[in-house]
Formats: C-alpha cells, structure tokens, sequence
C-alpha cells in the first residue's frame, strides 16, 4: 500500500489513520507499506515494513506501480492511472465550506479557468475506487464536485466517518500535555489556533500566497497578554512568515506535521472559509470566524454551500469586531467558563449534521468497509 498526505508535506490526515490501525491490526501484519515524503527526514520514524519514498522521484513512480492500494488525501498527479488490479482510497480532506471542483463557477482563480478545473476533478473521479466521507453532507459534494453521478459512480463513497478524526476522541491528556510542552508555550497561557485558508486569486510563481490581515499588536493590546496564537497557514500557501517582532505572542506552525495536535491544546479556534472549523467543532471548544473579504471570495472566488447563518460560532468582517468577540470568549473561560457562550446549541446541532459519526472509531469502520 502506498500513502500520501497533502502532495507529500506532511504524515497527517485520514491516511495516517487509515495507516496507523492497520498497522496495530493482525489481520494486516503481511502488508508492506510506502509513504510518499517530499522531505524524508521531517515525520519521525517508521516501522520495519514502511519504507519512506521522495515525492516525484523514479522510486515513487516504481511504487505506485506496484502497490495494490493507493490512500491519499488531495489530487494525485495525473499520470498516475491505476490498472484494473489496483485501487484509489481518495479520503479528501475536509468537509467543504467553499465550493470545490465541479461546483465551482465564479472565474477567479489564477492558475485554472472554470473549464480546467471542471476536468480536473473529473480526470479525478474517473480513476478513484473509493471516496470516504463523515456525513451524508459531504458525500452530496463529493457527488457534485467530482461529477461522479455522470461518472456513475455515485456508490463508490464509504460514509463512516473521517478516520482523521479519531485522534481528537482517543488522545489521553498527558499526550496533549506533550503536544504543548514541544511548542514551548507556557501552562499557564491560552492558546488561540489561527487557521487562515489560502486565495485563489493571489498567487505569485511560487505558488499562492497569503499576508495576514490579522493585527496582532492590537489584539495583544485589546485582548490581552495570557494567551498565544498559533498561526497555520493552508498548506498551499508558499510565502513564509516572520513572526520575530511579536515575541512569542504568535508562533508559526505551519509546518507543524499533524494540525490535530494544534486542535488539542487549542482553547478556541480562529478561522475564515477554511474546512478545519468542521473537525474542530467535535473537541465542542469556542470558534471564531473572521471573514474580512466575505463579499469578494463568494462573487469573485468560491461562493459557499451554505450561508454564514449555520456557522457554529461569532462572525466577524473587522478587526474591531474581532477583537469584541474574542474578549467575550476570553472573559467566560477566564471566569471558568468554555467560551461557548449562546453557541453551546450551534455546536451541537452542528456536529449532528456535519459530524453525525464521529465517536474515534471511523477508521475501523472505513477499514471494515475496504477490506
């Protein structure tokens, strides 16, 4: 079996789920596995029967040749057709907010017109086996967003689940401890995750690139100094980031292998359209959305698939408001309180919608399915 992450970046999502049951399953243990790493030295290491691979090279190519099963999270290079022997595990990577694929119409990309991206995702569907998906939801999107249904292919989805998820469920709290004391950030301080998504219409040769609207001096100065903020830019997103001149205040992890260990020691959530306020709603912790350019990324952009009113938390388009909001979350947890405030109920019925399966065992369910 063959696995990959993000295009390579990172040993994260539900292929290291997917990855890590199995290897503490007996009914695997003459399995051999190959996981695709654009940097083979930067996730750790692996057992006897994993050998790790650089993405895009001949050895790569040698391995998706051979494996009778590919997992991936994101769109795999086109050249990789699998023969009738084979398998394609597409386990995407997150529930949309923002319309993706197919769905898409408004012609603001930089890289791909409305045509090119419309093929793509449908080049896509034709050579994929199996999507998985947490919701009856997400499984719609993927039907529309991939085209599957002129594909007919509308049955090739498994719904048990993000196995991805698990981790949130099963992670003891001296592992979360762990997960903090390696950022350095003190017992004491609050941590606030800021999880901006990237544009599609600002892109350089690079790739796309993204500076913070947030300011970060004020929020220091409006809110507070007792908590810090984790800044995770979208994995797309090629620009780097100095954070020097704030001290500690924010720390830069977007490198950071797996985002659920941010998940975990985070007390609230700061994001825009990105997918990762779906699977932070289950850990039932304060959400923050700050959607400066709501206007133009829906007319210009993407558009939604469902309007801001289903949001499991504050909505805010100004710095001002922003920092209104966050004060309220930070005063009710300062107070002993979980910063949910009138949002305990939008939760709730949230993940009842959106993450209707979420209990830490989706990846033995998605297993179950596939083998």
């Amino acid at each position: 079996m063959v696995f990959e992450a993000f295009q390579g970046r990172s040993y994260s999502c539900s292929p290291k789920a997917i990855y890590e049951y199995m290897l503490n399953c007996p009914q695997f243990k003459d399995y051999s596995y190959v996981w695709i790493f654009r940097d083979l030295n930067s996730h750790g290491k692996f057992p006897q029967n994993t050998r790790l691979v650089k993405f895009d090279s001949e050895e790569s190519f040698h391995a998706y040749a051979k494996a009778g099963t590919w997992v991936t999270n994101s769109r795999l290079r086109d050249f990789y057709i699998p023969n009738k022997n084979q398998r394609y595990i597409q386990c995407w990577h997150g529930t949309p907010f923002k319309k993706i694929g197919c769905d898409v119409t408004a012609a603001g990309n930089a890289t791909s017109t409305v045509q090119e991206i419309y093929n793509e995702y449908t080049d896509e569907a034709k050579r994929i086996s199996f999507f998985i998906s947490p919701s009856d939801f997400t499984t719609s999107k993927l039907i529309s967003a991939f085209n599957l249904k002129s594909l007919n292919k509308e049955n090739c989805i498994i719904q048990k689940g993000y196995p991805r998820n698990d981790s949130l469920f099963n992670t003891n709290l001296k592992t979360v401890e762990n997960f903090k004391k390696n950022l350095n950030i003190p017992p004491n301080k609050k941590i606030i995750l800021y999880c901006p998504t990237f544009r599609d219409n600002q892109f350089s040769g690079s790739g796309y690139t993204l500076e913070p609207t947030v300011d970060f001096n004020s929020l220091k100065e409006n809110c507070g100094d007792d908590f810090v903020i984790l800044f995770r830019a979208h994995y797309f997103i090629a620009n780097s980031f100095d954070f020097t001149k704030y001290s500690n205040f924010v720390i830069n992890v977007s490198n950071h292998d797996d985002i659920n260990e941010l998940y975990l020691i985070s007390d609230i959530l700061i994001t825009d359209y990105s997918s990762v306020f779906f699977d932070y709603a289950n850990l039932k912790r304060p959400i923050l959305f700050y959607l400066y350019d709501f206007e133009e990324y829906k007319n210009n952009m993407r558009d939604f698939y469902f309007g801001t009113a289903m949001l499991p938390g504050p909505v805010t388009q100004t710095q001002e408001n922003l920092e209104i909001e966050l004060n309220k979350i930070l005063n009710d947890i300062r107070n002993g309180g979980n910063g949910l405030l009138s949002f305990k109920k939008s939760i709730i019925s949230f993940n009842k919608k959106f993450n209707p399966y979420e209990d830490g065992h989706s990846a033995e369910r998605t297993i179950k399915e596939l083998f």
